[in-house]
């Protein structure tokens, strides 16, 4: 069995452009390392992720949106309609059976022109014809049409599964980033509240000065426009964490007044470490790439079918039928018509439909191929800007926290001087001003940092190895709360 989705998909398209499918095309090579210079020993993601944040309210959201988001059970439908085309396309593999049965009553008029005759004496006689038959036809799959439409639609169920858990994993890290951009905004929140209340205090200091006479109105006017600012930012931060909120409803489906968590702080939360290893292994752990090449893959067997439709088909059928003017005598000997009968069929002309639904199916192929392989672009170049992302607003948050440090001991040296009547107002506004943008900047720059986290777990597959459930032949299988039709085994 080939684990690697890469090396399956090249095979892939090596046979089919061996068939004519496809000419040869150049592969995607896999870098040997990442540009980013991981040096570390591989720690992937695991299976739920999400936990390693230790936020109990984002395993709260993530388990809802699990059950109840509609885009996942959108997906998980059309898991649903696919099975359902296998079933379809399985059919023709075997016989088509049918059962009749008829019966006939008629009354016919006796006269010259009859030798019905009436044995009570009427004008006319009573005709009763019963009949019951057994047909079965089956069409000889020589060119392999059939099979080749079975394997594209087991290449599709393949698809709608790989293409539900990459839904998921969106959706979790859609829930993990929003919940984390409402942390932010009301860490900013808090900041902004907390920089007023200093604010106010410094004015209430500066006005004091202004009824002795050691500050003048201009002071006070500078005073009260930074007041102003940290109040005006209030209501805006208050809007965008009313939203980040609300946006959680969509995404756990559910209408924004059932979202009972609050948000707190960013601060004191865990950072699972993860780290990829070689950039081959990432193309496995990708839903999104398996997903691609079972597009891939189906695309190629339509190619197949289409050219297997070229050719001519065999139709083979069998019929037995029982016929008798009385029910007690229908099985009796001399009821039974038995007959056999083949027939071969050649298109000669269509007016272009075959060669068109072959052209169609060899571009369709194509697009496939482009596709796969933008899959596979993508996903290193995922993992790159994530690993950038992470390793920068790393290294950016430490920074601002020490811009802060040294603006909260600038501002703390100007309050006393100001106190003491050392230093001048501007000096002190200035130093009050950079103290409440460090602490706005800080805030962002950790919610920077928590995003590119998400982003690198998501890249990396979000603990996904490559398995997939595939639907068997037993009833009572369930796929996300959703029941699976019986008969269609991908295996």
């Amino acid at each position: 069995m080939l684990e690697s989705p890469a090396l399956r998909a090249s095979l892939v398209c090596l046979l089919l452009a061996g068939c004519g499918g496809i000419p040869p095309v150049a592969p995607v090579e896999a870098p040997m390392d990442w540009r980013a210079g991981i040096t570390a020993d591989p720690i992937w993601p695991e299976d739920g992720w999400w936990r390693g944040f230790n936020s109990p309210e984002l395993d709260q959201l993530v388990a809802q949106a699990q059950i109840t988001n509609l885009t996942i059970a959108v997906a998980v439908a059309r898991i649903r309609q696919a099975d359902a085309q296998l079933r379809i396309a399985g059919a023709p593999l075997l016989p088509l059976l049918q059962a009749s049965a008829n019966g006939t009553w008629q009354r016919v008029q006796r006269g010259s022109s009859f030798s019905l005759r009436s044995d009570s004496g009427q004008p006319y006689a009573d005709v009763h014809s019963y009949s019951g038959g057994l047909s079965a036809s089956y069409e000889l799959d020589i060119w392999g049409r059939f099979q080749a439409q079975r394997q594209a639609a087991i290449d599709n169920a393949r698809f709608t599964r790989f293409d539900r858990v990459n839904v998921a994993l969106t959706v979790v890290s859609n829930v993990a980033d929003t919940w984390f951009q409402a942390l932010a905004f009301q860490d900013r929140l808090t900041v902004a509240t907390g920089n007023l209340k200093d604010a106010e205090q410094t004015l209430a200091a500066i006005r004091a000065r202004l009824s002795v006479g050691t500050a003048n109105a201009l002071d006070v006017s500078q005073e009260e426009t930074l007041v102003a600012q940290e109040r005006a930012n209030i209501p805006g931060l208050r809007n965008q964490l009313e939203q980040a909120i609300n946006g959680l409803g969509i995404l756990t489906g559910q209408p924004p007044q059932s979202i009972r968590v609050r948000p707190g702080t960013l601060i004191g939360l865990s950072l699972p470490v993860v780290t990829p290893g070689l950039p081959v292994e990432v193309l496995a752990r990708r839903p999104d790439v398996a997903a691609a090449e079972a597009t891939l893959a189906s695309q190629g067997a339509n190619v197949v079918a289409a050219r297997a439709a070229l050719f001519p088909s065999i139709q083979l059928s069998v019929s037995s039928t029982y016929q008798s003017t009385a029910l007690a005598t229908l099985f009796g000997p001399g009821a039974l018509v038995a007959s056999l009968a083949g027939g071969l069929a050649q298109p000669i002309f269509d007016g272009g439909t075959l060669r068109g639904d072959l052209e169609l199916a060899r571009g369709r192929q194509d697009e496939a191929l482009a596709n796969y392989r933008q899959a596979v672009l993508q996903a290193f170049t995922d993992v790159e800007n994530a690993l950038v992302a992470w390793r920068f607003t790393t290294e950016q948050e430490a920074l601002q926290a020490q811009a802060v440090d040294s603006a909260q001991r600038s501002a703390s040296i100007a309050r006393a001087q100001l106190a003491a009547g050392t230093i001048d107002i501007v000096t002190a506004l200035i130093s009050q001003s950079n103290l409440y943008n460090a602490q706005d900047v800080l805030a962002q720059v950790r919610l920077s940092r928590f995003q590119a986290l998400v982003a690198l777990h998501k890249a990396l597959g979000g603990g996904w190895q490559g398995q997939i459930e595939p639907p068997r032949l037993q009833p009572g299988r369930f796929l996300g709360g959703f029941a699976l039709p019986i008969g269609s085994d991908l295996r």
